[in-house]
């Protein structure tokens, strides 16, 4: 999270990195933070709410979003980029993943390419991850709400309220700095952010930026995910995924839908994923 200079409402991106949790989920994404951090109040056609206003319905819609959202397939490509000591590496895979609510994924492999170490160590490290993710005390521990998260208001964006994000506790599986929520259906649309704890020895800083999008039936899942790592060590590792193709295939009307709970109604990156990329830069040395 380093602050680049603002203008206005504008907000320059810096550079951004992620990683998975052994079994829990994956840090990915970067944090920016402008210096001054100035957004206009109570912009003209934007209700006026106050921090807690707006996490409340953010989390109503999420859970609401989340029992709807029955199924959907979708494509990711993950790239891993390390540049510095001992050697310069990169790799490619890209896969296709299916859900099923309330937290079930089934990954395949379509085809890979680059260094077997970082498919290995990190794209199937983040898979499994993942896919062991559902269990619902780990979704309590890393959930985006105010049992793990102090807010406030920063301002507004366009047609957004901009959330300052403290974590209420130092780990490495939890993240501050801000978010971005559509004032319309009160879900997270970006995130600018870093770990509350560094998850290595190896690795010295870990920006994150995460944006999300809007799919069929008014679901928001994630679009783009980039964790820029800085290693101790000199160096620095470049995580991208990029989500595409999307199908929700069975959806349910929120009115009918089971109250049960699901990861995918609130997407939050959880430390996981830097501590995979921490584990390949440190079987590097």
């Amino acid at each position: 999270m380093q602050a680049i200079g603002c203008r206005g409402r504008q907000i320059q991106n810096h550079a951004w990195l992620r990683g998975t949790r052994s079994r829990a989920w994956i840090p990915m994404m970067v944090l920016l933070v402008c210096a001054p951090t100035v957004w206009p109040q109570g912009q003209p056609g934007l209700p006026t709410l106050e921090a807690d206003q707006v996490v409340q319905r953010l989390m109503e819609k999420n859970q609401e979003r989340a029992d709807s959202l029955q199924h959907y397939i979708g494509k990711r490509t993950y790239h891993l980029e390390y540049r510095g000591f001992p050697a310069s590496a990169d790799a490619t895979m890209e896969v296709e993943v299916n859900f099923d609510a309330p937290a079930s994924k089934r990954f395949t492999v379509l085809n890979a390419s680059g260094s077997k170490l970082i498919q290995n160590r990190v794209f199937h490290r983040l898979m499994e991850s993942e896919e062991q993710a559902g269990d619902s005390s780990n979704r309590k521990h890393t959930e985006l709400g105010p049992a793990n998260y102090t807010f406030s208001l920063a301002g507004t964006d366009g047609t957004n309220y901009v959330l300052n994000v403290e974590p209420k506790e130092d780990s490495r599986f939890l993240y501050r700095g801000k978010i971005w929520v559509d004032a319309h259906d009160f879900a997270v649309t970006r995130i600018e952010a870093q770990p509350a704890k560094n998850p290595s020895f190896w690795t010295t800083k870990s920006l994150i930026h995460h944006t999300y999008q809007k799919v069929d039936n008014g679901f928001y899942l994630p679009k783009e995910n980039k964790t820029v790592t800085n290693v101790r060590m000199g160096g620095v590792a470049t995580l991208t995924i990029e989500y595409q193709s999307y199908q929700v295939t069975v959806a349910k009307p929120v009115a009918s839908a089971r109250r049960v709970p699901s990861s995918e109604g609130s997407i939050w990156p959880d430390g996981g994923l830097n501590a995979e990329v921490a584990n390949f830069v440190s079987s590097r040395k």
